[in-house]
């Protein structure tokens, strides 16, 4: 009976050691993951993302140092720069890639063979980076954020928050636009929302801080009027103005990431972004365990967030319907 025991025991010690055996024999060496990000380097909201990913990979026994090496590179918003930087990180030999929306298109011309997880990309089959949601093919898979149709859906929620506008302004960027950034994807649901709903859609086009200031000055004088400021590389990067001259002209605004809301903005409806980052965490080390990004599927948001900045309503004369106050997720005081 005693042997009998000791024989159950040492079949279920090697039954639980083998798949901890299995992941130190895919573990042994150093793996090297680049990432590249769009924002500069001293970005907070650009760090804040990555140490969402690194954390993630080190809860899943990424360690680096041990081993992983992880390979962050800045392209500062730069579109020009962006395939420098993808050449530069694809000639270290990575074993996976993260990549964000301009990164994204910069990196996947450059290599059939590294695999590539993306964050932050909308409507991927339709701006042809994978071949289908269901089914990537080729090297390249990860997360969208938003769909199309968020143009109208934005727009609803500000009518909702501020019933007596009349007119909404688009802010997008004319060059960023040009190279079919993902601000030009929400223009039609923007433009059909505004015809259900007697607001007249303006677009305010903007290249610069001067041009930003400007033309929400003439915006402004025209009166009746809130902003719709969708996610876009320029809006992140002049976020700081943006929300300035939001508050300044007493423009109601939505925005599409809770960091504008927390820095100042009135509202915002969006993914978790942190989250985003951290799923995508979880498709890297998949990848790396050997599974191909070909057959991962493109992963969808799991998680909006509506916040709402009481303060700066109060600071711009706006009163807070209660049935949308009673929906946030967060609210700033």
């Amino acid at each position: 009976m005693r042997r009998r025991q000791f024989i159950m025991c040492l079949c279920a010690a090697a039954g639980w050691a083998w798949p901890q055996l299995v992941f130190a024999q895919l573990t042994d060496r150093v793996r090297r993951v680049g990432v590249m990000l769009v924002t500069a380097e001293n970005d907070p909201e650009g760090q804040a993302r990555l140490g969402a990913f690194r954390e993630t990979l080190r809860d899943l026994g990424w360690i680096e140092g041990r081993n992983l090496e992880l390979v962050p590179r800045w392209v500062g918003g730069n579109a020009i720069r962006a395939r420098t930087v993808a050449m530069e990180l694809l000639a270290i030999s990575p074993d996976v890639v993260l990549t964000t929306a301009l990164a994204t298109r910069a990196v996947q011309p450059e290599t059939t063979t590294v695999p590539i997880v993306f964050v932050q990309v909308i409507d991927p089959v339709e701006q042809g980076i994978v071949q289908s949601l269901a089914r990537p093919g080729g090297n390249t898979t990860g997360f969208t954020h938003f769909e199309p149709a968020m143009g109208g859906k934005w727009l609803g929620m500000l009518k909702e928050m501020a019933p007596h506008i009349d007119r909404v302004a688009f802010l997008y960027n004319p060059d960023s636009a040009a190279r079919g950034s993902g601000s030009a994807s929400f223009v039609q649901s923007f433009e059909t929302y505004a015809a259900t709903a007697a607001v007249t859609p303006v677009k305010l086009a903007a290249r610069d801080d001067a041009e930003l200031r400007r033309g929400m000055e003439l915006f402004r004088s025209a009166g009746g009027g809130g902003l719709l400021v969708p996610p876009d590389l320029f809006n992140t990067l002049h976020r700081d103005t943006i929300v300035h001259e939001a508050v300044r002209h007493r423009l109601p605004t939505i925005f599409p990431y809770r960091f504008y809301t927390v820095s100042g903005g009135l509202m915002s409806y969006g993914v978790d972004l942190y989250d985003l980052y951290r799923r995508a965490a979880g498709y890297v080390d998949r990848i790396l365990k050997g599974e191909k990004p070909a057959e991962m599927p493109v992963q969808t948001p799991s998680k909006f967030e509506l916040v709402i900045n009481i303060k700066t309503a109060n600071a711009i004369g706006l009163t807070i319907p209660p049935t949308l106050l009673a929906r946030a997720d967060e609210v700033i005081e």
